[in-house]
């Protein structure tokens, strides 16, 4: 996790892809909603199945300090909630 200066799982999370299993926004906050919405947009019209999280930090403009970690946070709450999978590239 990105707390407590746990920066190795962050550094995996980060070269990560997110694919959307399912397009449900319900009891989700903002930014979640705004996370959901994305992945959306990147997978209709035959687009493609999974978006790099490093492009999603990106596109979010998220790439330093408090706003990552809640990014972070925000994409574990969708993927134990099973909205979206993390596929972690690399090693374990």
């Amino acid at each position: 996790m990105a707390i407590k200066g746990n920066s190795g799982e962050t550094q995996r999370l980060v070269k990560a892809i997110v694919v959307l299993i399912r397009n449900t926004t319900w009891r989700c906050g903002a930014l979640e909603r705004a996370i959901v919405k994305h992945l959306h947009k990147k997978g209709t019209d035959f687009g493609k199945r999974g978006v790099p999280l490093n492009e999603m930090l990106q596109n979010f403009q998220v790439m330093k300090g408090k706003k990552r970690n809640e990014f972070l946070d925000a994409i574990r709450r969708l993927e134990r909630r099973n909205i979206i999978r993390i596929l972690k590239l690399g090693s374990p």
